[in-house]
This record gives C-alpha cells, structure tokens and sequence, in this order.
C-alpha cells in the first residue's frame, strides 16, 4: 500500500488553507508539509497496525499483519487452522431422587496432588470442587479398570481441604 496519495492529500490541505493568509505563509506551509511527512507517515503505520491488530481480534482463524516494504506497508493476512474443539466434558451424576442434598466430606490428600488438581481445574475454567465432582462421577460410572489400594497408607497424611 503506498501511503504517499495520502501524504500528498494532506500537504495540499494545508497548502490550501495556508493560501488565503499570503504567499509567506503558503511558503511556510509548504516547508511544514515537508518536513511533517516522516512523523505523517508513521502516524498511518501505526494507524494501519491498530486497524490490524483489532481485525485480529475478530478473525477466528487468521491474523493480520502490517509489513513494510522500503516505504510502502502491505496488509498480509495469515490463515491458521482453528483451535480443536473441546473435548465433551465428563457426565456429572443426576442429582439424587430426594432432593439432590449436597452433602460435605473432608478429603485429604498430598500436597502435591492437591497443587496438580488447583491447575487441572483452573487450565479447564473450573472449580477445585466442580473437578473433584466430575472426577469421582467419572470414577464411579467407568468399569472398574484398577483394584483400588487397601489399607492404609504407611504415612499419615493431614490436612483440612475444602472447596
């Protein structure tokens, strides 16, 4: 895109409305018009850079780019394949036939495991407690794959979690 139309539009409005006060002033007007061209130009650019950045924004699947060739800027446009869809979340339980009552349990667990379940949660926009719920649906429903452990663990482990 060369910016140049523009620039020559702008020293010929400010020739123009330097006119009426006299050659000096058309002279002087003239001089600013020069002088004026770098910061006018850049200017542009960075108008065209913000248009380009808030196309962007609303694009889905490209971006947009202003480059610059000697002193002419080219838009260029990038195609990029859309985000994979989110996988289904888990199914959570129906509530139960009473009510669906909540009800509170004390979970302990290690402090790095509770660390890992804060992240999961949060990279998945969750709550620790909604997490823990689907996660135990999911425990629950799926056919047992595993034996779970018994007895206890040789270290004692305690703490208070609550979501």
């Amino acid at each position: 895109m060369d910016l140049t139309p523009y620039l020559e539009s702008l020293r010929a409005d400010l020739a123009a409305a330097a006119a009426p006060a006299g050659p000096e002033i058309q002279r002087a007007a003239e001089l600013l018009g020069h002088s004026l061209e770098a910061s006018a130009r850049l200017a542009l650019l960075e108008a065209l850079s913000d248009a380009a950045a808030e196309i962007t924004t609303r694009l889905p699947d490209a971006t947009v780019e202003v480059r610059l060739r000697g002193r002419d800027a080219d838009l260029a446009v990038s195609r990029h394949a859309p985000p994979p869809p989110d996988p289904p979340a888990a199914p959570v339980a129906p509530a139960a036939a009473d009510g669906g009552d909540l009800t509170r349990l004390t979970l302990r667990m290690p402090e790095s495991l509770k660390t890992h379940v804060e992240q999961t949660a949060a990279a998945e926009g969750v709550s620790v407690n909604a997490w823990l719920v689907r996660a135990v649906t999911a425990a629950v429903n799926a056919p047992a794959q595993q034996p779970l452990p018994t007895g206890r663990h040789p270290r004692r482990v305690t703490g208070f979690f609550q979501a």
